[in-house]
């Protein structure tokens, strides 16, 4: 089922929570903006990230916005990225992998080897994602993710804002706290374009070979590398040295 289905615009509980969660969101991004330049927002394109994309150009705020692009993402993804530039009026600044580390792991393993093992699925992701990541990371005070806590189980206990130790620099994710249907019922509600591969069920959607819709009973990420284990799907864009996710403290 389609997630935006998921969710009734009429429904005033709904956006009334909707409502206290962006004031909490523009508080933290303002708080960015303004303690911890220069900051950037990590934009992959997906629901979450187009909420923050919306928020930090609705209201103009000086963070940079940039997006990965793999080289295998699906055509749907694409047509977004042009969506976005002409909605916002803007234009979005691409970082692509370095050729020779993808030319490597194909001569090595073979161009679908990330099919083979999850080492081998994590040294494609190293290439195509982590190490242009790096990259545009480089020199800032701030990172900005849509990532979610209810997500996926490696994501369970996110908090808003922690230090990453492995990149060098603080991190945010302003809507740790959301809900998918809070995520759905702001982007019908502002009109903010999205990937139309959504309207087919999927509801995590990164590269077109490790991407696929969900069925229901299935969790949010469930086809993201759908042939793997719960607890290994992360292309350690956000994982600390220990290969994990840095979770809240308890109190």
């Amino acid at each position: 089922m389609p997630p935006n289905s998921l969710v009734d615009v009429a429904d005033e509980q709904l956006a009334a929570s909707v409502g206290e969660k962006v004031v909490a969101a523009l508080a933290l991004l303002h708080e960015i903006a303004r303690d911890w330049q220069p900051a950037v927002f990590a934009n992959s394109l997906g629901a979450e990230d187009m909420v923050l994309t919306d928020l930090i150009l609705g209201h103009d705020l000086p963070i940079d916005i940039f997006s990965l692009d793999t080289g295998r993402l699906p055509e749907e993804t694409y047509a977004l990225m042009a969506a976005v530039e002409r909605h916002y009026g803007t234009q979005l600044k691409v970082y692509f992998p370095r050729h020779e580390l993808v030319e490597k792991f194909a001569r090595q393993h073979g161009v679908n080897a990330f099919y083979e093992s999850v080492e081998r699925r994590k040294a494609c992701c190293h290439a195509r994602k982590v190490e242009p990541l790096q990259r545009a990371l480089a020199g800032r005070s701030a990172w900005v993710t849509g990532l979610r806590a209810q997500q996926a189980a490696t994501r369970e206990g996110l908090p808003a804002r922690h230090f990453d130790a492995g990149n060098g620099l603080e991190k945010f994710n302003p809507l740790a706290d959301w809900s998918e249907r809070e995520v759905w019922a702001y982007l019908r509600a502002n009109d903010v374009p999205y990937n139309a591969l959504y309207d087919q069920g999927y509801r995590s959607i990164g590269c077109a070979p490790c991407s696929r819709p969900v069925v229901a009973g299935e969790d949010v990420r469930a086809g993201r590398w759908w042939w793997e284990e719960p607890e290994s799907k992360e292309c350690g864009l956000h994982v600390g040295p220990d290969g994990k996710l840095v979770r809240a403290k308890k109190v």
